[in-house]
């Protein structure tokens, strides 16, 4: 469902810069020259204006509907979480696997009988043996 309206999106964005780069120029950017008449004045609305516009409401419907999808997914999750890699366990989890399916325990080396003995706070000092 996502792609389909990822996919609609892609195609609104390339029709609507076409469309504006099909439009009759104005001149003048931004406001400067090209005053031959009243600035009050409105323009006829053209058929390719309409289109435009018809295009950009589509877009943003697009956009707004892709948020929504995209905070539904990512309801519950921080993104600190992610990059981390400390995502809650879920329950009745054993904890040995990371949010990526990946057994994390397989990862580490095997503890050896020195590491047993020493405590968490021992500083981190080589052994004159």
């Amino acid at each position: 469902m996502q792609n389909v309206i990822l996919i609609v999106h892609l195609l609104l964005a390339l029709a609507l810069i076409g469309a504006v780069l099909l439009q009759r120029s104005e001149g003048g950017g931004l406001g400067m020259g090209g005053g031959g008449g009243a600035m009050s004045q409105r323009a006829a609305a053209t058929a390719l204006g309409k289109v435009t516009w018809g295009l950009a409401i589509a877009f943003i419907a697009t956009s707004l509907t892709l948020t929504i999808l995209a905070a539904q997914d990512a309801s519950g999750v921080s993104v600190m979480d992610r990059l981390s890699g400390d995502a809650p366990a879920a329950e009745g989890d054993a904890g040995s696997t990371g949010t990526d399916g990946i057994d994390t325990d397989a990862l580490l080396p095997p503890p050896s009988a020195e590491d047993s003995n020493t405590s968490p706070d021992a500083p981190l000092v080589p052994r004159a043996d």
